[in-house]
């Protein structure tokens, strides 16, 4: 299969990087129709449409080049799902992989919203937002600090809501930022850019890696006991369950101040089951160690929770004091309130014990009987996962509630699954509802499922 005609340079289709579109179409669908729906979000310099060697006919399958990264991933954010022509099926949109990649796959959204950056060592972290929140909404934003001094190394990420938002930053940010997508930990070749192609960016010797945040492995790390007064600001957590970045996130946020939080992974991308909190205030960190640790999240899962070094000078006597001062305080708080085996409720703060066993961001109707297990499936919705696909107990409590869900079923290895309905409307509804939405911190993308083949000669999805 040719994907380009011979004659095109393929060198310059990965200049810049991410600003290619893989398209997955109806057969129908045909190279002016595909750029004259595209044509609104920025320069396109060109359009493949993937054809059969023998038939030439479209597989299906295209390929839109936009002039700036930032308008490929705006034409993914809006396009994805649409339907071109009235009477096809609505198309897919993602970032297509570099030519030169050696992955099996496209690239996510979650690896085009983080970005890298060169700051002043006087900057805040409010600073870095400031800086930033320009160019689209921040999750949030860090600084790297040595983790002896507790300095600034110059260096931070900020994350963003969307890929369009990261892309508009790098493009349009100051140049002594050097602002660069922040790519995923799993990368060989970090090492050798960071370390030779942006200069020295040590401190103290401690070799700075663009993509691990250097406090070193959280098995290393220096763990703290309350009792013995030594209080931090930086929490480590524990879990045996594949928690994703998302629901930590969500977790550890309904303490006030949370300023940071990352989940640890390995050279491979998978969790090693730590992540990494930092509050604004001793007293949060102290509450939130005393509430989350053993806690059960999700059901079943106890979550273990411990105090870290966060590189604060805490030897001088005043120091220790106003510590302890403050870490007497929460406990007091804690152990003198009307149950102990409840979380303590402040002002606007939700009950972590409280918490529903679904999360969205959506107004869900309520439960609903599924159908008979050998119903006839009159529809099927695809689904895909991002970060990590959600437990089928979850899914089916999320889509039984439009009526008629048959069943749940998750591919295995990948982060897409197939949701069976006897009732076309209902899975439409389920559609309109769900698509875009985030549960339980994953963010599903919702889609008419193609009608199920004995053989299929497309191209294997590849997210």
């Amino acid at each position: 299969m040719e994907e380009y005609p011979s004659k095109q340079a393929t060198e310059n289709l990965d200049d810049p990087p991410n600003s290619r579109l893989f398209v997955v179409t109806s057969r129908s669908i045909t190279e002016d129709e595909l750029r004259e729906s595209f044509n609104g979000f920025g320069d396109i310099q060109g359009v493949w449409v993937v054809k059969d060697k023998q038939t030439k006919e479209s597989k299906g399958i295209s390929y839109v080049k936009f002039a700036k990264s930032s308008q490929a991933c705006l034409a993914m954010e809006e396009m994805h799902g649409k339907v071109l022509v009235e009477g096809t099926k609505p198309i897919k949109v993602f970032i297509a992989q570099s030519r030169s990649s050696t992955r099996h796959r496209d690239v996510e959204d979650e690896e085009l919203t983080r970005i890298f950056v060169m700051i002043p060592k006087t900057f805040s972290e409010e600073d870095l937002k400031n800086t930033f929140k320009e160019y689209g909404d921040i999750e949030y934003c860090v600084i790297i600090k040595n983790k002896f001094t507790g300095e600034s190394k110059g260096l931070g990420y900020v994350r963003y809501y969307k890929p369009s938002q990261a892309a508009n930053a790098i493009e349009n940010c100051d140049k002594t930022y050097r602002a660069i997508l922040a790519e995923p930990r799993t990368k060989a070749t970090v090492t050798e850019d960071y370390r030779g192609g942006r200069g020295d960016y040590s401190v103290g010797g401690d070799n700075m890696n663009q993509y691990s945040f250097p406090m070193g492995d959280p098995v290393n790390y220096p763990v703290m006991d309350y009792r013995s007064g030594d209080f931090t600001r930086c929490l480590m957590m524990s879990t045996r369950a594949a928690l994703t970045q998302e629901q930590i996130f969500a977790l550890f946020d309904l303490i006030p101040g949370m300023e940071y939080c990352e989940l640890q992974r390995d050279a491979y991308g998978m969790s090693k089951g730590h992540a990494l909190i930092r509050y604004s205030n001793l007293g949060s960190a102290v509450y939130a160690k005393e509430k989350l640790n053993g806690f059960e999240y999700p059901p079943g899962n106890r979550l273990a929770v411990n105090f870290v070094d966060d590189g604060e000078d805490r030897s001088s006597p005043v120091g220790r004091m106003a510590m302890q001062f403050v870490a007497a305080q929460m406990m007091s708080s804690v152990w003198n309130g009307p149950s102990t085996s409840q979380v303590m409720k402040p002002p606007n703060f939700p009950a972590v014990s409280q918490m529903s066993r679904i999360q969205t961001d959506v107004s869900l109707p309520p439960l609903k009987k599924l159908a008979p297990p050998d119903s006839k499936a009159k529809e099927r919705l695809f689904v895909v996962f991002s970060p990590s696909p959600l437990p089928p107990d979850v899914l089916e409590d999320v889509f039984c509630r439009f009526g008629s869900l048959i069943e749940v079923h998750l591919v295995p290895g990948r982060k897409v699954g197939y949701m069976k309905y006897a009732d076309k409307q209902c899975a439409d509804e389920a559609m309109a509802m769900l698509h875009g939405h985030v549960v339980n911190g994953v963010k599903m993308k919702v889609m008419l499922a193609d009608p199920p083949r004995e053989e299929s000669h497309k191209r294997p999805r590849t997210y």
